[in-house]
């Protein structure tokens, strides 16, 4: 762990200059200088006071943070192809709140059937025409290319391409279902 960078990153955070946060640790600015800069290293009982004054305690400062990849290359996204569809995965092994999937179905192609769950679904048709099927209520939906659905996952449904060429779907869905 660089020292130096965390305790420069905290104060920063905290609004404060190398003069005010040396003033209350009861320090010398050169020394924190120095530290920020891993030219010197601090006591125990040092650090402790920094990071009282930093407003963290002494685990937490030592607690490194996991990095969470928010960039995903189209090389890493896993595609799952079936005779009628393609499925895929935009965000590859998400353990996110949400899952977004890009759909394409084929002539006659319908997704798989999406039992009730608790949570929300969005899509947006990028190409094409489906019907989204609730198939509790039997009601059908009409969306073509540009068009948006928003629901809840209280009923059974799926998407059934009705265009010659295909179609293909921005399916989000919360938590992941798919």
């Amino acid at each position: 762990m660089d020292i130096g960078k965390r305790i420069k990153a905290l104060r920063l955070q905290n609004g404060l200059t190398l003069e005010e946060l040396a003033s209350r640790c009861e320090l010398t600015k050169g020394f924190l200088s120095q530290l920020e800069r891993n030219l010197t290293s601090p006591s125990i009982a040092t650090l402790q006071d920094i990071t009282e004054v930093l407003g963290i305690s002494l685990p937490d400062f030592f607690r490194e943070e996991e990095e969470v990849p928010i960039c995903f290359p189209k090389e890493e996204q896993f595609v799952d192809e079936k005779e009628k569809t393609s499925l895929t995965w935009l965000v590859p092994n998400s353990q996110n709140q949400m899952e977004p999937i890009l759909l394409e179905l084929r002539e006659d192609g319908e997704s798989q059937i999406v039992d009730p769950h608790k949570g929300e679904e969005f899509g947006m048709v990028l190409q094409g025409h489906v019907i989204l099927e609730d198939l509790s209520s039997r009601k059908k939906y009409s969306l073509k290319k540009g068009d948006t659905f928003y629901l809840a996952g209280k009923f059974r449904h799926r998407l059934c391409n009705k265009a010659k060429g295909g179609s293909k779907v921005l399916w989000i869905a919360t938590p992941p279902i798919f």
